[in-house]
């Protein structure tokens, strides 16, 4: 953000809404880019072979696993 506030040539004092700076330069938010690329990698593993490791993970269900309690041990 204050790459984008230097451009438009504010200042943290002129207190402009992140928002309004993000629209007037046309910069996209970071939870979209975020998605986008999330959704790209999801498409890279879907061309994967079944028998790739990381799909077989894909299939693994955690819901019945739950983690110990507190810090988690030194090894």
């Amino acid at each position: 953000m204050r790459m984008l506030r230097w451009m438009c040539g504010y200042i943290r004092k002129d207190r402009m809404r992140n928002e309004y700076i993000r629209k007037k330069v046309g910069v996209a938010p970071i939870e979209d880019k975020l998605r986008e690329s999330r959704l790209r990698w999801f498409g890279h593993l879907n061309r994967r072979p079944i028998e790739a490791s990381i799909r077989k993970i894909e299939l693994l269900d955690f819901a019945h696993v739950q983690r110990e309690r507190g810090r988690s041990k030194k090894i």
